[in-house]
């Protein structure tokens, strides 16, 4: 290597910069910020008296658990060939299921009585799954960027702009996408300005 690497993120090897790029996709793997910002919104709606902080664990279940338990499915009968799904060809059925799951999970969390800012999160969501599949027919645009952009976004219009110190960590997952060569860096940046746009609107206003 001559200097440093792609977006000049880490000063490091070939390998090692791989392996950490790989660790980084899985810490920021969109099932894992799903889950995890459906817990945070549940929690910061429990706020209100009288209702629970645990409703993002359902919606978690259905926008994030069962949708990966599709994916590793499919990885272990071989439909797949890896759970970040590479290939751009293989992403439409599996996001359509993931769109499937959260719509049932919605629907379900709505006669439950489920508090506003969880149901806006998974509208949100889904609205964000229905652009990528759209998209994913010609260009895979990245669903980690758009992911972690949109979880920035919801986590700022609930915090406010403190919230933007986690922006760091958007660019770091960006990186760890080109590293790897999963995507291009137009990829990254579409997919992170779709999610930061799609959350930034839909869930302040549904909230």
């Amino acid at each position: 290597m001559t200097g440093l690497p792609e977006w000049g993120v880490i000063n490091a090897g070939p390998a090692v910069g791989d392996r950490i790029a790989r660790i980084i996709s899985e810490v920021l793997a969109p099932a894992v910020l799903v889950a995890a910002l459906l817990m945070v919104v549940g929690w910061h709606a429990g706020e209100t008296p009288g209702v629970s902080r645990w409703w993002g664990l359902p919606g978690a279940v259905f926008a994030a658990v069962i949708p990966l338990g599709y994916v590793l499915h499919g990885v272990r009968t071989g439909r797949l060939t890896d759970h970040h799904i590479p290939d751009r060809a293989d992403r439409r059925v599996p996001l359509l299921f993931g769109l499937g799951s959260l719509a049932a999970g919605l629907v379900v969390l709505v006669l439950l009585g489920a508090p506003r800012e969880v149901l806006a999160l998974l509208a949100a969501g889904g609205v964000g799954l229905v652009i990528f599949a759209l998209v994913t027919r010609w260009w895979k645009m990245s669903i980690h960027a758009g992911v972690a952009a949109g979880t920035l976004a919801t986590l700022t219009a609930i915090y406010g702009p403190a919230a933007l110190l986690g922006a760091p960590l958007v660019l770091l997952g960006g990186w760890a996408r080109v590293r790897l060569t999963a995507h291009t860096p137009a990829q990254v940046v579409a997919g992170a300005l779709a999610g930061a746009v799609v959350a930034g609107v839909i869930f302040p206003a549904l909230r």
